[in-house]
């Protein structure tokens, strides 16, 4: 057991591996008074597990190796907690390939599926983008399927079942009852976070996100809150 961050510097081996919240944190933990860089850092690396804005993961990167002896490398995660804890996380990695490609078994051991998005550490960042925005547009077409359904008085169960074995299939379909419990405190907070973060992203370089800027707006509509907040 160690006590402070310093201790953790201390007694990594190869690798230190960060899962806050955002950038500030990251910054914090590893430049921070009592912070990483004060224990022995030399030779080793920090793979960050965060999901940040892609350009602010290519900053963090270039300041940790300018002013510190630490490499780093990106690994976002897409699985949730029960992906977690089964150790079936899909993670998406970029950096120096040959890092990367050295940590594979730590990878494996957290995950079932492991990507490689080439060596700028932001470009996992904008996979895990591709990905939400891909469950969020999803989730929208799933939850209006059954509402016409619903107006007919189909069984739901029975749209459902009849999805998973056709071309209606994802994801979502079948996994549709934890979808539907999701609160606007937890998952859907942070999904609409990343939502947001796609539409900037193609804002800033041109790139239209028409279904994804939609499914952001029915999404907010949907959690019934002026402000929702990622916790």
């Amino acid at each position: 057991m160690v006590q402070t961050l310093r201790e953790v510097a201390d007694k990594a081996d190869e690798a230190i591996v960060s899962m806050v919240r955002d950038y500030p944190q990251n910054l914090d933990i590893l430049f921070g008074k009592d912070g990483l860089l004060t224990g022995n850092v030399k030779g080793k690396t920090v793979i960050v597990m965060s999901t940040l804005d892609p350009e602010l993961m290519n900053e963090l990167g270039k300041k940790v190796e300018a002013e510190s002896d630490l490499k780093l490398i990106s690994a976002a995660v897409s699985g949730g907690a029960s992906g977690a804890e089964a150790g079936t996380l899909s993670i998406m990695t970029s950096g120096n390939g040959a890092i990367v490609n050295s940590f594979k078994p730590y990878f494996d051991a957290m995950g079932s599926n492991v990507f490689y998005y080439g060596e700028d550490p932001g470009n996992s960042q904008v996979a895990k983008l591709v990905n939400n925005m891909t469950l969020g547009i999803t989730m929208n077409a799933v939850a209006e399927g059954l509402k016409l359904g619903e107006h007919y008085k189909l069984p739901e169960q029975e749209i459902l079942n009849l999805l998973k074995v056709s071309t209606g299939d994802s994801w979502v379909v079948r996994n549709w009852s934890d979808v539907e419990s999701w609160t606007a405190e937890t998952a859907l907070a942070v999904l609409l976070k990343d939502l947001k973060s796609a539409f900037l992203e193609g804002i800033k370089h041109n790139v239209a996100l028409p279904f994804n800027a939609l499914a952001a707006t029915q999404l907010f509509n949907s959690m019934g809150k002026d402000n929702p907040e990622a916790h």
